[in-house]
């Protein structure tokens, strides 16, 4: 009987460990979206939104919507990206998202400067 009793414990015991570990784990990717808008604050459709790998230097592109929301996904959680916008001549700032960020979406908007 006291076998029984320690064999159901220690098994209690290692699925609540198990629990803990994988509710204290970040997510393996993340994303982040946003809306590229004018001086103005109106949507810019067509701005093309860049996403810089700060680690790798690779860079993705993205075509704003209709709504000029763009949305990049797949993110590596250890690596700091930057991401600006482009349409017409005109440049956002740019923006960093960091590692440090530990959302699995975050949202950066984008303003173009005149």
């Amino acid at each position: 009987m006291l076998a029984r009793f320690t064999s159901i414990f220690l098994v209690l015991a290692l699925a609540s460990f198990t629990f803990a570990q994988k509710k204290n784990q970040q997510p393996a990717e993340k994303a982040v979206r946003g809306i590229v808008t004018d001086a103005a604050g109106a949507p810019v459709p067509g701005a093309v939104v860049q996403l810089k790998n700060m680690k790798t230097l690779e860079v993705r592109s993205f075509i704003a919507k209709e709504q000029g929301d763009y949305f990049f996904h797949g993110l590596a959680t250890d690596v700091d990206y930057e991401l600006k916008a482009q349409f017409d001549g005109k440049a956002s700032a740019p923006k960093v998202l960091s590692s440090f960020d530990s959302h699995a979406e975050a949202m950066m908007n984008l303003q173009l400067k005149p």
